[in-house]
């Protein structure tokens, strides 16, 4: 069960004045993996996931500040600092390189990390993020801040439209109700009395998308293979905004799983981390997929 894993290794970085919980999950003698959380995750929302990697590699989880075990300040948090931490942690861990993957908010302390470190990875993974500003979802970031700075009452409200938007059609129509609402309340419970941890990191988007266009030689200059692994029905971040990620990496690849929403590694994890592990063996984008991993993607 996911709530009896105990990780190998954990403990806080001391950082900044703040404390960064994480957990390493292995003996440190295969390839880790490293996943970084959604906006609203935290580690143990990977728990029942960790049998889809292991025994194939160690995998290493983090909280971002605002997040689970991590320190939850009132203060301006920063996505390049995001991806400073997990430098610090591998090096606590004497880890000199890994495979990393983040979805939706995590892929972007994943893409500092591949601009400032990509020497210490293997491989990257990304699913349902983008790399440039857009009018549509400076909308959208606009109106999730009303959310989160309203009353707890309009925020409750924001629970039903988050969990509405996410999944693709296929996983909605199999999952109980009971069991969608489980996880909408858990949400609400976990972040009402500390929304200003969600306010945070989405203000931390601004001045990294501001800073994009400077930046952006350094990340044309990212030679790791990067995977682009996105849910065919993904509503949150259209696909055409994630298919612009192949003109910025030149070792690039989008793959599509069929039927998944936003949050493609939950509705169809044994596809998408099936995938993942194919790249991470072989560390370039030319990858062979066997015929059941690829009747799982759009063709």
């Amino acid at each position: 069960m996911a709530n009896e894993v105990e990780p190998d290794r954990s403990g806080h970085l001391d950082v900044d004045g703040q404390e960064i919980w994480w957990e390493y999950h292995g003996s440190g003698e295969r390839e880790a993996v490293c996943l970084l959380n959604g906006l609203a995750m935290h580690t143990k929302a990977w728990y029942g996931l960790l049998p889809l990697l292991q025994p194939d590699h160690d995998v290493l989880l983090y909280d971002f500040l605002g997040q689970g075990q991590s320190s939850q300040p009132d203060v301006p948090y920063s996505i390049t600092e995001l991806a400073r931490y997990l430098a610090l942690i591998m090096d606590g861990l004497d880890l000199e390189r890994l495979h990393l993957m983040g979805i939706s908010y995590g892929g972007f302390p994943a893409l500092e990390f591949a601009r400032l470190y990509q020497d210490r990875l293997h491989t990257l993974t990304l699913s349902g993020i983008f790399l440039e500003e857009n009018r549509q979802f400076d909308m959208y970031e606009a109106m999730s801040l009303r959310f989160y700075r309203s009353t707890p009452e309009v925020f409750e409200l924001y629970t039903h439209y988050l969990y509405e938007k996410i999944f693709g059609e296929p996983f909605l129509e199999a999952f109980p109700p009971e069991r969608l609402e489980e996880m909408r309340a858990r949400f609400y419970d976990r972040y009402v009395d500390f929304r200003h941890s969600l306010i945070r990191l989405t203000e931390a988007q601004d001045p990294f998308f501001a800073a994009v266009p400077e930046r952006m030689p350094e990340y044309h200059a990212v030679r790791t293979p990067v995977l682009i692994l996105a849910g065919e029905q993904d509503r949150a971040i259209p696909l055409w905004h994630q298919r612009r990620l192949l003109d910025v990496f030149p070792s690039s690849r989008m793959e599509l799983i069929a039927g998944c929403g936003h949050v493609a590694y939950m509705e169809s994890p044994q596809a998408f981390f099936g995938i993942m592990k194919r790249f991470a063996a072989a560390k370039r984008v030319d990858f062979e997929l066997d015929d059941d991993l690829a009747a799982a993607l759009v063709h």
